[in-house]
């Protein structure tokens, strides 16, 4: 088999359909939720913190007074904050699709057809020493 049947193979499995979907998700989610954060949830924390927007917030350490040299770690905070928010999120989407799995395994399973007829059986063969 030639390099592009393998390539050809590789590709058509089911794991990498499975992640290419999945990145592709995560990052509209990964959008989604920094939108979510920039502007819903910043802005009031901002307003709450005396008007502070988190991605101002800088040092600045030399440079000139057209270019100076700083350390935003204001975007730094920001990304913490996008962080903690997406962390929380995902750790909701796992915790729920683990109940649904627990809910699943814990199901009784019916019982099979051989068993229901050997539990007849033997519940016919009790009435007859009954009686």
């Amino acid at each position: 088999m030639g390099m592009i049947g393998e390539f050809k193979e590789f590709i058509s499995k089911g794991n990498v359909l499975d992640l290419a979907v999945g990145v592709v998700i995560g990052s509209a989610f990964g959008k989604v939720t920094s939108s979510f954060v920039a502007d819903v949830l910043t802005p009031p924390l901002g307003l709450v913190l005396g008007g502070v927007d988190f991605k101002a917030l800088k040092i600045a350490i030399g440079g000139s007074a057209e270019a100076p040299v700083t350390i935003n770690y204001g975007v730094f905070v920001q990304s913490l904050v996008d962080f903690v928010i997406i962390a929380f999120a995902i750790f909701l989407v796992v915790k729920a699709a683990n109940a649904l799995r627990r809910t699943k395994d814990e199901a009784p399973a019916a019982p099979a057809a051989e068993e229901v007829l050997l539990i007849e059986i033997r519940d016919i063969l009790k009435t007859q020493k009954a009686s």
